[in-house]
């Protein structure tokens, strides 16, 4: 069986300052940059990526013909050229593969483009309308895919992943190849059932090692089979801001009856969660305050700046919580990431050990918001190349650019903090600790980063608080806050 493979991923976020280029598809970041033909092998084989999960499958099933994969940090709308070139390559090297038994597509579901809302259903379009709709594609998407309509009628199958934070990425696509190994060895496409819910989730909600989404997803079926079924829930993305958002449920079956049957069940299990849907948030002075109520604890109190972390299409350099922590005091501290090119650049002119003062961060919250006034001395510098060791990020290379590990100089704060030039999620001890900060070692830690650092972090953890900070990808919903939303969406 011979079958294409390619990837084009990004999570877009309305809310963001900053839009989307080529160029930001071209790079390495926290994700590899843009790569192309046999380099897929070399670069996802052994990562835990849906195309690594793939790539894995191949080798013992298929003809594996790999494309083009690339993704983008999570931010603002997609620039159309972006998406036209990228989207080009991708066709041009599906042609040139043909004839082709099959696709696999590793896609994120909630990409936003500046004339497309649903970027993936448009990207499927274009793939269609160039060949045709005999060739079987199978998809996988992330969890936090706003599933539509018109991508559902456009692929054959799709996965999507099951935890959040993301530690089956590769599993999952391991299941597309399998799904899709069947429908071309049988040549029969499977009935799909559709389901939208109609409530949006926040973020924090999402989180799979929680309740009530543990136990959603303990409902959904284990096989790769067809013949008894396969189901997935998306919880959708509510910063992408379309008419489509929000959860959703995708049930295959060649039995249409069964795969209605199986969408009702998850349907129904959704709609009898809603209520149960309802972590903590806190603002951030009541959410200092706490951890300093509850520690110092012989194990770290983590604050997740939940409303600006890259890895949801914010800045990652709001300081409103950075600013609280010194101005209470806390001690044996240790912040990240705080995104700022220029702090960083200062920091490797002077070197270890110089002290120097600056404004610190906000530089994307507009004029009339400062950021952290202070002097700091710089403890550590790192190229911002390191491995990941986490199990969600494990066979990945982070290649960040210039980084630096800075301390506050203050009369009663203990607080050190990690500056980049990219922006990053920190998910993964590894960004502290390529460069000197020992996390497990911490009384406090504020981190910029909503549910994936619960991967990483959870195993040193005394207590997680969710702080409601300054930031692009909200956490807490009003009304009005999504002017494209479809109406008689609830707002949890």
């Amino acid at each position: 069986m011979k079958i294409a493979v390619a990837g084009f991923q990004h999570e877009t976020n309305r809310f963001s300052p900053v839009q989307t280029s080529c160029q930001d598809f071209v790079q390495e970041d926290g994700w590899p940059g843009l790569t192309q033909g046999r380099k897929l092998w070399d670069v996802f084989l052994e990562a835990n990526i849906p195309l690594g999960g793939f790539l894995q499958y191949a080798k013992q099933h298929f003809d594996a013909v790999p494309i083009l994969w690339a993704s983008a940090e999570p931010a603002g709308l997609v620039h159309d050229d972006a998406f036209d070139q990228i989207t080009d390559m991708i066709l041009e090297g599906l042609q040139a593969a043909m004839p082709l038994d099959g696709i696999y597509l590793d896609l994120h579901g909630a990409m936003v483009c500046q004339s497309y809302e649903d970027g993936e259903g448009e990207f499927l379009r274009r793939l269609r309308n160039r060949l045709g709709n005999e060739i079987p594609i199978a998809v996988s998407l992330d969890l936090h895919a706003n599933v539509t309509p018109e991508s559902v009628a456009l692929a054959d199958v799709m996965t999507i992943y099951r935890t959040y934070p993301h530690i089956d990425m590769a599993d999952t696509g391991y299941r597309a190849g399998a799904l899709l190994r069947q429908i071309i060895a049988t040549g029969q496409k499977p009935h799909c059932a559709f389901r939208q819910l109609p409530f949006l989730i926040p973020l924090p909600d999402q989180c799979t090692n929680l309740e009530p989404a543990r136990t959603l997803y303990e409902k959904l079926p284990l096989e790769h089979d067809l013949e008894t079924g396969s189901a997935d829930i998306a919880l959708g993305f509510p910063a992408s801001d379309i008419a489509q958002m929000g959860p959703a449920i995708v049930a295959y079956d060649y039995s249409k009856k069964n795969a209605r049957q199986r969408a009702d069940q998850l349907e129904q299990a959704l709609l009898d969660a809603e209520s149960s849907f309802n972590m903590p948030i806190y603002r951030t002075k009541e959410a200092v305050r706490l951890a300093l109520q509850r520690g110092p604890q012989k194990r770290p109190i983590i604050l997740a700046d939940a409303q600006d972390v890259s890895g949801a299409g914010s800045m990652s350099d709001s300081t409103e919580l950075l600013e609280e922590l010194a101005r209470v005091g806390i001690r044996n501290c240790a912040v990240g990431a705080i995104y700022d090119k220029e702090v960083v650049k200062i920091a490797h002119s002077l070197g270890v050990g110089a002290e120097f003062s600056c404004e610190l961060g906000d530089n994307f919250s507009g004029p009339e918001q400062a950021g952290f006034q202070g002097r700091f001395r710089v403890v550590a510098l790192s190229d911002g190349m390191f491995e990941y060791h986490g199990e969600m990020m494990s066979g990945i290379t982070a290649k960040i650019g210039p980084t630096a590990a800075l301390e506050l100089v203050h009369d009663t704060a203990e607080i050190q903090i990690v500056v980049t030039s990219e922006r990053i999620q920190l998910l993964d001890q590894a960004i502290m600790s390529h460069i000197g900060i020992k996390p497990e070692e911490k009384s406090y830690l504020a981190i910029k980063s909503v549910v994936h650092f619960r991967a990483d972090f959870d195993s040193i953890a005394d207590e997680i608080i969710i702080v409601e900070a300054r930031g692009f990808s909200p956490c807490r919903f009003r009304e009005g806050l999504f002017p494209h939303l479809r109406k008689g969406v609830r707002l949890l």
